[in-house]
Parts: C-alpha cells; sequence; structure tokens
C-alpha cells in the first residue's frame, strides 16, 4: 500500500478544502451543491479513517508475528490466534480503501434498466429470459433493491423473447453494470426428447438511467404512435388503444409499452426507456477513451460481447472476461447469488484502474 501514500496525501489536502467551502456562509443556498460537497466531505473522512486503521492493523500484525516467535509460549500462542482475524479485516479494508481512492464514477449510483432478450435457441433462449429474469430478481431483493416490470412480450410456454425491468436503490449501476453482453447457456431444454445438450444465448443490456439533463430529446425529434395492446387482456385489450409506440427520429431507435391499461404511463415508461437507450449511447462515446487492456477486461459492454456461460450439466459458470469458473450454478441461479461472480468482476477492474492511477 506504499503506492497510495501520494494519493493518500492529496485526499487529505482535499478534506481541508472540503472543511473550508463547507464552512463558509450561503453554502445551502444552492441545495444540490451542498449536498454534493457533504457526501465527498463524508467518503473523503472516511477514507481516511479507513487508512488509518489499516496502518495500524498492519502494524499489529508484525507485532503479533514477532510475538508468535518469542519464547512465551502462552503469548506466542495467543498472538498466532489472533493473526487470522486481523489478516481478513486488512484484506476488507484495503479494498475499500482502494476502491475510495478511485475517480468517482458519477453513473455507479444511478438506479439501472435491465433490457433482456432472447438470442439463438427458439423457445429455450426465451425460457432462458425468464430463468435470468428470476435470478436478477432475487440478486435485487438480497440487495433490498426495488424490481419493477416495465414492459415484457412473454411467448406461449412461459419465457420471454424480450423483458424490460427497472431497478431502483442504493448503487444498483455499481453492481449490475457487469452484467451487459451476451449470456449463454449449455443444458437439455424441456422440450428436448433426446436428451441432448443445446446451446442458447440471451442477450442483456443494462442502462443507468437518464434524467432529463443528461440527454436533450427535442419534440420535433419523435413520432409517437398509439395502438391496441397485443397478448391476452380481454376486452380492454380489443376496445383500448393503450399502447404507445415512440420513434426517435435521428437514431431510428424505436420504443413499445403496453404494460399499463393507462396510455400516459404507458408513454411515461417509453420515455423513460428511450432516454436511457440514447444515454447509453452517449456513454459508447466515452467508452471508447478508456484503455484497451480495461476494454478486455470488463468489455464494452456491447449487446453483442459473449461475456458468461452457463453449463448445467456440469453445475458449472464460467465468466469469459476474466476466466473466472464457479461450481454452483444451481445456486446462482436459483437464489440470485451473483455477489461472488460480481467481487471478482471488481476487483480485477479495480486493480487495473489504480495501475493505470499510480503509474
Amino acid at each position: 500500500m506504499i503506492k497510495y501514500e501520494s494519493l493518500i496525501e492529496k485526499k487529505r489536502e482535499r478534506l481541508a478544502e472540503l472543511e473550508q467551502l463547507i464552512g463558509a456562509p450561503g453554502l445551502f443556498d444552492q441545495q444540490a451543491r451542498a449536498g454534493e460537497l457533504m457526501r465527498e466531505h463524508r467518503r473523503t473522512g472516511q477514507l481516511l479513517e479507513n487508512w488509518s486503521e489499516l496502518q495500524r492493523l498492519n502494524c499489529q500484525i508484525e507485532e503479533n508475528i514477532v510475538l508468535s516467535s518469542g519464547e512465551d509460549a502462552e503469548l506466542a500462542e495467543l498472538a498466532q490466534a489472533e493473526l487470522p482475524s486481523l489478516q481478513e479485516r486488512v484484506a476488507t479494508l484495503e479494498e475499500e480503501v482502494q476502491y475510495a481512492l478511485l475517480p468517482r464514477d458519477e453513473l455507479e449510483d444511478r438506479d439501472a434498466l435491465l433490457e433482456l432478450r432472447a438470442g439463438t435457441g427458439g423457445d429455450e433462449a426465451a425460457l432462458f429470459v425468464a430463468d435470468l429474469l428470476m435470478m436478477y430478481q432475487r440478486f435485487a431483493e438480497s440487495r433490498g433493491w426495488h424490481f419493477e416490470l416495465l414492459d415484457a412480450s412473454p411467448n406461449d410456454i412461459g419465457g420471454f423473447k424480450e423483458v424490460t425491468v427497472r431497478v431502483t436503490g442504493e448503487e444498483v449501476f455499481r453492481f449490475l453494470k457487469y452484467e451487459s453482453g451476451v449470456h449463454r447457456v449449455q443444458r437439455v431444454p424441456v422440450t428436448e426428447a433426446q436428451g441432448r445438450i443445446h446451446t442458447s444465448t440471451a442477450t442483456v443490456a443494462v442502462l443507468p438511467e437518464a434524467e432529463e439533463v443528461d440527454v436533450q430529446i427535442r419534440p420535433e425529434d419523435l413520432r409517437i404512435e398509439t395502438c391496441r395492446s397485443g397478448g391476452a387482456g380481454g376486452q380492454h385489450v380489443n376496445r383500448t388503444e393503450s399502447a404507445v409506440q415512440i420513434f426517435h427520429l435521428p437514431t431510428g431507435i424505436m420504443v413499445r409499452c403496453e404494460k399499463e391499461r393507462s396510455q400516459l404511463k404507458n408513454r411515461e415508461t417509453g420515455m423513460r426507456i428511450l432516454r436511457a437507450r440514447l444515454f447509453e449511447m452517449k456513454q459508447k462515446e466515452a467508452q471508447r477513451n478508456y484503455s484497451e487492456k480495461r476494454r478486455a477486461l470488463i468489455g464494452s459492454g456491447g449487446r453483442e460481447e459473449k461475456i458468461r456461460t452457463y453449463n448445467f450439466p456440469q453445475n458449472r459458470i464460467t465468466d469469459h472476461r476474466i476466466s473466472y469458473t464457479a461450481y454452483n450454478l444451481d445456486v446462482v441461479m436459483a437464489n440470485g447469488s451473483l455477489d461472488e461472480l460480481i467481487d471478482h468482476m471488481q476487483r480485477a477492474e479495480m486493480a487495473e484502474r489504480m495501475d493505470e492511477l499510480v503509474s
């Protein structure tokens, strides 16, 4: 951690600046600015506390190592027994310090839209979308997030051709951003009579939720049409034109929403999705400035990039971006236990970003 000391010193200087800014009269005349400064002050203060604690624990570990080799057998045993918990705490603090030292990505605090689409594989691909949807819902629940279905196109056997959901909560995009790409499944489909393993795919796109200030949408750039909803729904579907199609003429993006019975609500949802897609295009332009090495690590976030394989016969899940494999696919799918996979992705990304920062 010696290489981080110069960065820590800069944070100390920044904390002093923040304290002066927070103490200035009229700070709360601009609520947004005041909130931003207060959050930065809290994060910076916590970083420096963690750094001090890390230094103290490293000194204690060195002392325990010396004591564990001493002549006092009882003291040596106690010192040795303390080492695992001290080292575990140090490892946790090192990760927290490393993350806090990285330049803040403003998108990480945002809510997200998840778009899941069936790829190759017909009905089996649609069933895989349904499985992924349940996996993400349970992951969201485990983190205390809210999971809201915005739009869906189900098929006749319980799968989905397309699904769009909104996930809201604390640091949603920070954890879900790694999920964008092509997910490949290898298993025996329920429709397979001869027990052969098939390979199918589904595409996941994770979009940070966009605010109106992020993208400008001019009314003249839109063509909005209403039509009758498809699928089941009884007389309401037959009589009411509640479905909304929004065409963004400059980009050719089309969004269709028909989940709600209210045309107004479908329009609001459609505009939310359109803003997110336009913001995604804007962010991809910015991502071209990433180093080639980092793009290879976390990917481009593109919908065409194969990122993960779910092999059911071997109970294996593999993330191809970091060559990580685990044999707990059943638990991941049933419980939404994505924490281990995401944790490995975050560690790899943090290590790469930190190397860029200190080089």
